[in-house]
């Protein structure tokens, strides 16, 4: 299968190599992908620098905005083809990926309607100057995405880039990418020229390591593990080239005394269930306020029983661990829990008949687990979620702030100084209060603090990370 795009071209892998791709939902191959490599990575950089002095460097913003606006058409045109890929790829229910395709066409209507409405600045100086700071494209930008929202993330990362006019280089996850591969597929339908999107399937440590250190690329964006961004960072340090990187989190639920239990109770359950638990910015610690802990944790241990893991087509709550790698680990840390004696509180259930191979996890729901618990600390990426009692407000913020994280959090209670004063004082990009994710939100900045990253995607800040700052002096006298 060719899967590799570049220069407006499909082809495969200059040796030809291949990577399987494997249904979660039963462990079977179904499909291949091409394994690119250096070589792929130098052949699409080059496109890209050639995009950059020929027709895609040379088009308008308006009229970059109308091509990301007509791809976003032919997304929700094919969006049934689109979800069946993403479904199958990722294990995810259908009705999930249904959604997610619609968020991705969001993107490419949002950021193709304001690729032309980002100006630039007339600065007042000495006499005899004019002075205006325009804003102007990095150049080629690199893009590395994860296995979790395959097809969010392509426009997540590519749309605002292109709107801004660079000409980019993608290199999906080899977990989950065929809805990527749709997606690019429209992008040539839609009319953007060669070289202005170029894709390279393959393994991070080959073509995402190869992409991130070529000297041709001018900035780049990584989604993924922290450990992997330090990686990608100092590659593209080595080039003085900078960065946004989206590194995962441990996202806490802060929950008072005077919670409305009915809003809270089902937003809470979904922010950790939904998509298996496998988001960045998942509610994986629960911190209840001592006073209400034991009704609330049973009120949330009653949701967690009715919550039923399937096959895509069976369209439940979760689907199946994306692989092998990532299903073991999930059931680690589960497994390790309860030797270590922590309270397991309630378990999902699986649907019935499941494929005997797939990888499926029961959703656990811990409770008191130790605030220094591994459990209470680390990132899981899946299903998972653990209960901690706080005393007051102080201790509320103490605990919220007590990992390496800082990406999202939810702040459930009705008194309003309160709001105002936990949201101030926790560390995190995104503050949810008496809700939580808000519906995808493209039109939200997102990003994180301390080691969940740095730079900001979505919103109208994207637009300024995927873009510098020129300063024009003219002296006139």
């Amino acid at each position: 299968m060719k899967t590799i795009l570049i220069d407006g071209r499909w082809q495969a892998a200059q040796d030809e190599r291949t990577i399987d791709v494997i249904d979660p939902s039963n462990a079977k191959v179904f499909s291949s992908i091409s394994r690119g490599g250096e070589a792929d990575v130098k052949l699409a950089v080059d496109a890209a620098r050639r995009a950059l002095s020929g027709p895609w460097g040379k088009m308008t913003a308006t009229e970059r905005g109308r091509l990301l606006q007509k791809l976003g058409e032919l997304i929700l045109a094919n969006a049934e083809e689109i979800a069946q890929l993403e479904a199958r790829d990722t294990g995810k229910p259908i009705t999930v990926a249904r959604n997610d395709v619609k968020v991705v066409a969001r993107y490419f209507e949002f950021y193709g309607t304001a690729a032309d409405k980002i100006h630039g600045e007339t600065i007042p100086y000495l006499e005899g100057y004019n002075v205006s700071l325009v804003r102007v494209p990095h150049g080629v930008t690199a893009h590395i995405i994860p296995w979790n929202y395959p097809a969010q993330m392509f426009g997540r990362s590519l749309a605002p880039a292109l709107a801004m006019g660079n000409a980019t280089v993608l290199k999906p996850s080899e977990d989950a990418c065929l809805s990527g591969i749709k997606i690019a597929e429209l992008a040539i339908e839609a009319g953007f020229p060669p070289g202005a999107l170029n894709l390279v399937t393959g393994y991070g440590h080959e073509a995402g390591a190869a992409l991130t250190a070529h000297p041709g690329i001018d900035f780049a964006t990584f989604t993924g593990s922290p450990e992997v961004g330090v990686m990608v960072q100092e590659a593209t340090a080595r080039n003085h080239v900078a960065c946004v990187l989206e590194l995962g989190g441990k996202s806490p639920q802060i929950v008072f005394e005077d919670v409305d239990f009915d809003k809270a109770l089902p937003v809470i359950v979904k922010a950790i269930t939904q998509n298996a638990g496998q988001t960045c910015s998942a509610g994986s610690r629960l911190l209840v306020q001592e006073s209400i802990y034991d009704k609330f944790v049973a009120a949330v241990a009653e949701r967690f029983k009715a919550v039923t893991v399937g096959t895509p087509e069976m369209d439940l709550d979760c689907g199946p661990i994306v692989n092998k790698k990532q299903y073991d680990r999930v059931r680690k840390f589960i497994s390790e829990a309860v030797e270590s004696g922590v309270p397991l509180l309630a378990e999902g259930a699986f649907g019935k008949d499941l494929p005997a191979d797939g990888y499926f996890v029961k959703p656990a729901f811990f409770g008191r687990v130790p605030r220094d618990h591994r459990l209470a600390c680390k990132e899981v990426f899946g299903p998972v979620l653990s209960a901690i009692p706080f005393k007051d407000e102080e201790d509320a913020i103490e605990l919220a702030n007590a990992t390496e994280f800082g990406l999202a959090a939810g702040i459930w209670t009705e008194n309003g100084g309160r709001q105002a004063r936990v949201s101030q004082r926790v560390l995190s990009g995104q503050v949810f209060i008496n809700c939580y994710g808000a519906g995808g939100g493209v039109e939200l900045p997102f990003g994180g603090v301390k080691k969940s990253g740095h730079g900001r995607e979505k919103g109208l800040l994207a637009l300024e990370e995927m873009s510098t700052t020129k300063t024009v002096v003219h002296y006139y006298k």
